[in-house]
């Protein structure tokens, strides 16, 4: 079932009803107050997230979108196109990074084509199988002189990104976070942030994959003169389909399926979190229910961090994309949740309270 535009949009607030109970579970563990930090907070979110004093992790999911861009025919990548279609076929093989984590962390990895501009490299069918294809078209147009996408296709985008989530949701995952391969995507990012946080587009562009300095240049000034031909867009839904790409919108809908399935959304880096933006722009309690997982190291996205009053649970100086920094997260949850359910109380563990300072 196709959900329509209203539905999408229809997050609710998160309930905050359960928000004492699980301070004073978190309180009164065997441990000084406050000294889990980051921790506390986080399992308490979780908490508030599921609507339980007893959070789980339960059947994780990673879903890596993909897709190409027009506007990398301006030269704003040192890399081609056709690397997108063979990254995607790296994921199916079991080559990236993004599988070497999501082992690591029990994740369930689905690759999606939301697309792919040139055809995939020959796989077996055993590693196609794995690939869910729902392309909107074959690549976006080159926004440098038209808007990427129809407003209808930045809806129908948003809708199969959302499908991927309920798909997920009724196998039972609680937890869920979004990776993206696509060459130039980065541009689409800068665009989308500079017009949703109305920053200068020079606070937003960065290396990308590797631009060298006179490469960044160039790469300004294309997106300079993108915005100002497109100055008069503003409404998220028009900002996404004039600047985006069909992986940042169908990320874009699974944000907001996944806030409003209640899961626990790991938002990963630059690209990820210009979907958010998109998202958030569009039903603002899809942020409540997030976990900013790193900061990257991709220029401007300390910017978006701040946008949304985020604290970020990592900062490994990633900038790879794919939902690498989201993966890596995923234990940092399941500590949560482990000693928010497993550790004792002082009253349980038969320790005074007054005296329990054994570090």
């Amino acid at each position: 079932m196709t959900s329509t535009l209203s539905e999408l949009l229809a997050v609710e607030t998160l309930d905050l009803s359960l928000r004492d109970e699980l301070q004073h579970i978190i309180d009164t563990k065997t441990k000084p107050p406050g000294s889990l930090g980051r921790l506390e907070a986080l399992a308490r979110q979780l908490g508030l997230i599921q609507r339980t004093t007893r959070p789980s992790v339960e059947r994780p999911a990673m879903i890596v979108f993909a897709g190409d861009h027009g506007i990398a025919n301006e030269g704003v990548s040192p890399y081609p196109q056709a690397v997108t279609a063979q990254m995607v076929a790296n994921f199916l093989a079991g080559g990236a990074a993004i599988n070497a984590f999501s082992g690591v962390a029990g994740l369930e990895l689905e690759i999606v084509d939301a697309g792919i501009a040139t055809p995939l490299p020959p796989l077996p069918s055993s590693a196609l199988s794995a690939l869910v294809s729902v392309p909107v078209a074959h690549g976006t147009r080159n926004f440098a002189n038209e808007s990427a996408m129809t407003r209808d296709e930045a809806i129908a985008a948003l809708a199969a990104g959302a499908a991927r989530v309920r798909h997920h949701a009724a196998l039972g995952t609680n937890v869920i976070g979004f990776g993206e391969m696509g060459i130039a995507n980065t541009s689409s990012a800068a665009c989308l942030m500079s017009r949703l946080c109305n920053v200068p587009i020079d606070e937003c562009v960065g290396r990308g994959t590797g631009l060298d300095n006179a490469g960044l240049a160039k790469k300004r000034n294309v997106l300079a003169a993108a915005l100002a031909r497109h100055a008069n867009v503003r409404e998220p839904i028009d900002v996404l389909a004039t600047f985006g790409g069909f992986e940042i919108a169908m990320m874009a809908g699974a944000f907001l399926e996944a806030a409003r399935q209640r899961m626990a959304i790991l938002v990963d880096g630059f690209i990820a979190t210009s979907a958010l933006l998109v998202a958030d722009s569009l039903a603002p309690h899809v942020r409540e229910y997030c976990v900013f997982a790193h900061a990257s190291n991709e220029a401007g996205h300390r910017r978006m961090l701040d946008h949304f009053g985020a604290r970020e649970l990592l900062a490994l100086d990633l900038r790879l994309g794919e939902g690498t920094g989201a993966a890596l997260a995923v234990p940092l949850l399941r500590a949560a949740v482990a000693f928010l359910n497993e550790m004792a109380s002082f009253e349980s563990a038969g320790v005074d309270e007054r005296s329990e300072h054994p570090h």
